[in-house]
């Protein structure tokens, strides 16, 4: 994506300087990883778990192809039928929901922010 197309809707992006040349940007508030920018280039990477949407935004390039993990071509074929969460023998959802400081992965009306509090 060209920097001169992109748009932050809410808040701002921190920083990290990864090397001398790269920076990448995630949410201060909540730590997700937002882009990968190379200051002097036009464009940007956007990292598609960012996005309200991801689906509506395929893929056009990989980076980082030889870093590959040789099980990364299998992913397809391993079982995922269940939805995140909804096996919870360890009765680990009321306490995340007690303590989510997360961000929902939309876009909201406000974004309060969450009060730290340790159900432990």
């Amino acid at each position: 994506m060209f920097k001169s197309a992109f748009r932050v809707t809410r808040g701002a992006i921190t920083y990290f300087r990864s090397s001398a040349m790269a920076q990448r940007g995630f949410c201060s508030n909540c730590g997700t990883p937002l882009i990968f920018d190379y200051p002097e280039f036009p464009d940007l990477g956007v990292l598609a778990g960012s996005l309200d949407h991801p689906e509506l935004v395929p893929p056009v390039v990989q980076y980082g192809i030889e870093s590959r993990v040789p099980w990364y071509q299998h992913l397809p074929e391993l079982p995922g039928d269940k939805p995140t969460y909804t096996v919870d023998p360890n009765g680990y959802l009321p306490k995340i929901a007690a303590s989510n400081r997360q961000h929902p992965d939309h876009d909201t009306g406000d974004w309060p922010l969450m009060p730290v509090q340790d159900p432990y």
